[in-house]
């Protein structure tokens, strides 16, 4: 029989086994940041123009926005859920910010953002009323979703392009404007990372959002509001990237059509390169918005080595699988681990 002694010395050798893979788990912004480290020392040395002033400000402000959307997708991918339409979001927003700057080239600066605020809200409101209400899982509403306010934008636009000639200077300095050397884009998306990573971390409504991606069935179990909660998050991304898409044309200063084409790929292998659970649970917007910059970084290099860009497309996706794997591994890992430490406990 098994001794007591035994068993003891048991629990002990799993725990320790695992400590190291919850320490990889927590620390994974870490890694990021030797990762974009690797990345700029290596071009660098191959191209010394690759720290420049004007491609570290590129790379910093196509991050920004990137990082932007990062916050709402964290969110939503928290809650085990995920919302592809954010791409088809910024592109209409984008196209309603430039559309209303042409017909009124005096409307105030607030006001433009609130309706490119307005409209990412409704889109959010329909993605999480088909989720929640209709309980039609994310994947299947969020790609639909994708291709109808694609296809809504397309009608709208036609072969129409808004360009900076008819956007005030005002909204363009937004996207080429720096404050010492660091570009308004870097600044704006610096500070609402830190208020999202704050509200994440002090507010109940975010732990809520956590439990849920953690266990739905527990969460409801423990009478948090699961739906009304998903509802919260799917609002709150459509809204994020409704801004997003004025902060883009500011940057870009034109929009057409297709605008945003692709953005959902780049932001959901941003957020789980980042650390950011794609089965729900764990991550944080930090983590999101250090993958965002990390894949700027690695984009901009290839270019600046002269390496197709082509590649770069190819290795995000190998990035986003091996985040993938690492995160299940890591999951597998630490699960009985927990497991084993509260029977210890017990």
């Amino acid at each position: 029989m098994t001794t007591v002694a035994e068993e003891q010395n048991v629990i002990e050798a799993r725990a320790s086994s695992h400590a190291l893979a919850e320490l990889l788990f927590r620390f994974r912004e870490l890694g990021i940041l030797l990762a974009l480290a690797l990345v700029v020392v290596a071009a660098t040395i191959d191209n010394p123009n690759f720290l420049s002033a004007t491609n570290v400000q590129q790379i910093l402000s196509a991050a920004s926005i990137i990082a932007l959307l990062a916050i709402g997708e964290t969110i939503v991918i928290i809650t085990r859920n995920v919302d592809l339409s954010v791409g088809s979001v910024l592109g209409i927003s984008a196209y309603a910010t430039g559309v209303l700057y042409a017909h009124h080239p005096h409307v105030r600066l607030v006001f433009v953002f609130l309706v490119a605020l307005g409209l990412g809200v409704v889109c959010g409101i329909v993605n999480g009323a088909i989720v929640t209400v209709a309980r039609v899982p994310s994947l299947v509403v969020t790609l639909g979703t994708l291709y109808i306010i694609r296809g809504i934008d397309g009608a709208w636009a036609g072969g129409n392009q808004v360009n900076a000639s008819m956007l005030p200077t005002s909204f363009n300095k937004i996207g080429y404007g720096t404050i010492a050397g660091v570009p308004y884009l870097a600044v704006i998306a610096i500070v609402a990372v830190g208020a999202a990573t704050y509200a994440m971390r002090s507010f109940r409504t975010a732990r809520d959002l956590y439990a849920i991606g953690s266990d739905p069935a527990a969460a409801r179990l423990a009478g948090i509001p699961v739906g009304a909660r998903v509802f919260l998050a799917f609002v709150l991304s459509g809204g994020i990237a409704g801004l997003a898409g004025a902060v883009w044309l500011s940057y870009y200063g034109s929009v057409d059509a297709i605008a945003g084409v692709g953005y959902e790929f780049q932001v959901i292998t941003a957020v789980v390169v980042g650390g950011v659970a794609i089965f729900g649970g764990s991550g944080t917007v930090l983590g999101a918005a250090l993958g965002a910059l990390l894949l700027n970084a690695i984009n901009s290099a290839l270019v600046v080595v002269n390496v197709s860009s082509f590649w770069s497309q190819a290795l995000a996706g190998a990035l986003l699988l091996t985040a993938i794997a690492f995160d299940r591994l890591i999951a597998l890992r630490v699960a009985p681990a927990l497991r084993t430490r509260r029977r210890s406990r017990g």
